[in-house]
């Protein structure tokens, strides 16, 4: 098994990748306004990188400006289609004000947790490879 720091960063409009070694998806999230075209993009970039196959998502927040509801419901919809799973690991508060804008009126779709320590973040994902 090879080390993960050789696996090469995927640039995105909205994120950067990182396809682990144990089958994670690493995601450095940019301050970007989401839009239903974005995301669209993303979910296509996502799907090149896993080959198709969901995975679990460890994604390092970033502030980034609230998306129209359109783009909410959309991105809401797409996680299960590409993901097992997401642990979000940001300061503390960001995550969850992401998770009050994401599904005020819903519960998610998949697993979410949120995490201010990555390898935590990391050991929670292991049970949705």
């Amino acid at each position: 098994m090879g080390n993960d720091s050789d696996n090469q960063l995927i640039e995105g409009e909205i994120a950067d990748y990182l396809l682990t070694d144990d089958g994670i998806l690493i995601s450095y999230s940019k301050n970007v306004l989401r839009t239903v075209e974005n995301i669209s993009a993303n979910v296509a970039l996502v799907k090149k990188i896993t080959n198709n196959k969901k995975v679990p998502l460890l994604i390092y927040l970033k502030n980034s400006p609230v998306p129209d509801k359109e783009t909410r419901k959309f991105s809401t919809e797409q996680l299960p289609q590409i993901y097992t799973a997401m642990a979000m690991v940001s300061k503390p508060g960001l995550a969850q004000l992401i998770m009050k804008i994401l599904f005020k009126f819903q519960n998610p779709p998949i697993p979410i947790k949120s995490f201010t320590d990555d390898k935590k973040a990391r050991e929670w994902l292991k049970r949705f490879l």
